[in-house]
């Protein structure tokens, strides 16, 4: 792993930013936590790639309010506009 951002998938659409925060701060000190609202899912920076790590094999597939939660390391998005329509 080479990074201290996790993205964490399988959220219920309860889930606060807090009760991410209050999980992962069992592994480490949590920087910055984002939720994507009505996606499921969400990110959370760690303050180093060590507690990111511990947080990740922890954490992936461990039951979260009733549902497995996915923990990888988040990837960097690419800019840009990938629709097929056009800005006007």
């Amino acid at each position: 792993m080479q990074g201290s951002k996790l993205y964490v998938g399988n959220l219920h659409y309860s889930i606060t930013i807090e009760n991410l925060r209050e999980l992962f701060s069992a592994y480490g000190e949590v920087q910055n936590v984002n939720i994507i609202e009505g996606k499921g899912f969400g990110f959370v920076e760690m303050s180093n790639q060590s507690e990111a790590e511990k947080a990740k094999k922890t954490l992936d597939g461990s039951d979260f309010k009733g549902r497995a939660l996915k923990v990888n390391e988040a990837k960097p998005t690419k800019g840009g506009f990938k629709g097929k329509g056009r800005f006007r």
